[in-house]
């Protein structure tokens, strides 16, 4: 009996990883086809990596532990949304003053505003003499401003379980309103992966 229970186990993941992997398949592959000027040499680049960082994704998102419930059919994580965007206690004090504290390296995971709703991204270069640290989506923050110096749209904030669950579940705001959630890029699924939901106050290390 236990042996029927384990095989019936096993297949059923097997699926799941299947649809899972399906889902993202359909996801890129629509990204892809509707990209705006991308040369065929970056086209077949990225249809190369796909297969890889698919698995990988799929992987990390079956297998890491988070408050939040996966969503197999459309792979991705799903969780109550608020009412509003959560920020009221975002000021550039409170958020400078938490980015003074930590370490800040290469792989760090940070959240964003992106438009209407968190994004999340990463640091890839620390400048210590120009006290500044870039991010690979959206460029450079100062150590003591939370607006990134090429692009005023966007915003740091401090991470927290409020923000990062709005992030890595794609919630959305519109005007104040709750609107259709956005679905997160696969590079955002992976980092969600690695967010440590037992401690913010700690760095949160890609």
């Amino acid at each position: 009996m236990s042996e029927q229970v384990s095989l019936w186990k096993g297949e059923q993941q097997t699926s799941d990883f299947s649809e899972f992997c399906n889902a993202l398949y359909e996801r890129e592959l629509h990204s892809l086809a509707n990209m705006d000027n991308i040369s065929i040499e970056s086209l077949q680049g990225r249809l190369k990596s796909l297969p890889y960082y698919i698995n990988r994704t799929a992987h990390s998102m079956m297998q890491c532990s988070t408050p939040l419930m996966l969503d197999i059919q459309n792979a991705s994580w799903s969780a109550k949304q608020g009412t509003r965007m959560p920020i009221s206690d975002q000021d550039e004090s409170t958020v400078s003053q938490w980015y003074a504290k930590v370490e800040l390296k290469h792989g760090l995971v940070v959240p964003i505003v992106h438009d209407n709703h968190i994004a999340l991204d990463s640091i890839d270069r620390v400048d210590l003499n120009k006290q500044r640290f870039r991010t690979n989506v959206h460029g450079w923050f100062s150590f003591n401003e939370s607006i990134p110096e090429e692009q005023p749209q966007y915003k740091l904030l401090k991470p927290n379980k409020r923000v990062m669950t709005a992030a890595c579940a794609g919630h959305c705001w519109v005007n104040d309103h709750k609107s259709i959630p956005v679905m997160p890029s696969l590079r955002e699924l992976l980092i969600s992966c690695t967010v440590n939901w037992s401690n913010f106050k700690k760095p949160i290390i890609l």
